[in-house]
């Protein structure tokens, strides 16, 4: 039996958290997803387990982690808190030659992470980003908002086929396998990262996405990850979505494309002195 098959009855056959749930029904009969959801891990930084660090320092000296220089003032406010991991198994198959690229990444994250430039997260960052999203579902639309960027995807409900472009947040076709909602995300540029740490995929790169109620305010996400230009073999994330409730349940503006327009042009202002 393969890994990956042993990794999805892991997933979807021998936890017990939530098995026993029946989520209350919404359009066409099946669980109702509406509302504002967020994780409260610390992928974003880094899916795979990894400890604090000072300063988002990415790169070990002779001496242990080197802090990034240009957030050394920022103290604790620029650091990494430590996490678990959300990777099932905690290793990413990469092969080699794409692991030599991660850990490019890495060293120059404040250069190349999309996030610092406000790109579009792409899928499945925009679910564990540190702000939430929103799952607006009726009986002929799913749509999905994020707080970050103000990013959206609408959901195609029949199988539209291969993506005609590569985009950043791709294409999504989802259906239902019992009380399961499963979206697969195909068309994704290759500018997208999966962490702070330098994770990354190819252009070829198919997600497939499982949101499962496990209470009437808790969601399992499961995610696969199936890129063979990149990893050896398909492999699989899994965390659990909260949601918000009272006031908290709504989304805040969170454009950022401007806080970040000095950052990458500025320096292509006209000097006052010419």
């Amino acid at each position: 039996m393969r890994f990956s098959t042993l990794v999805l009855l892991l997933i979807f056959s021998t936890s017990s958290f939530g098995q026993d749930y029946k989520a209350p029904r919404g359009p066409l009969g099946k669980p109702d997803l509406n509302g504002v959801w967020q994780v409260l891990n610390s992928a974003n930084f880094d899916i795979q387990a990894h400890s604090s660090r000072a300063a988002m320092s990415m790169v070990d000296g002779d001496l242990g982690p080197i802090p990034a220089p240009e957030l050394v003032p920022l103290g604790a406010v620029g650091a990494v808190r430590g996490g678990a991991g959300v990777v099932v198994g905690g290793k990413i198959p990469y092969k080699a030659e794409a692991l030599a690229t991660k850990q490019a990444n890495q060293a120059d994250w404040l250069n190349l992470d999309p996030e610092i430039k406000c790109y579009l997260p792409g899928i499945p960052r925009a679910t564990y980003m540190p702000y939430p999203f929103q799952i607006v579902q009726s009986e002929s639309a799913l749509l999905f908002s994020y707080e970050y960027a103000g990013a959206v995807r609408n959901i195609y409900l029949e199988d539209p086929g291969e993506a005609p472009v590569d985009a950043w947040m791709g294409q999504s076709y989802g259906y239902w396998d019992d009380d399961t909602l499963v979206i697969e995300v195909t068309g994704q540029m290759d500018r997208t990262w999966f962490d702070r740490a330098g994770n990354h995929h190819s252009a070829y790169m198919k997600v497939t996405e499982r949101y499962t109620p496990t209470s009437d305010h808790t969601m399992r996400y499961d995610v696969e990850i199936d890129d063979p230009l990149t990893f050896s073999e398909p492999w699989h994330m899994t965390m659990t979505l909260y949601k918000r409730v009272n006031t908290d349940a709504q989304l805040q503006q969170f454009k950022c494309v401007e806080f970040v327009e000095e950052m990458m042009y500025g320096h292509l202002r006209k000097s006052t002195s010419e």
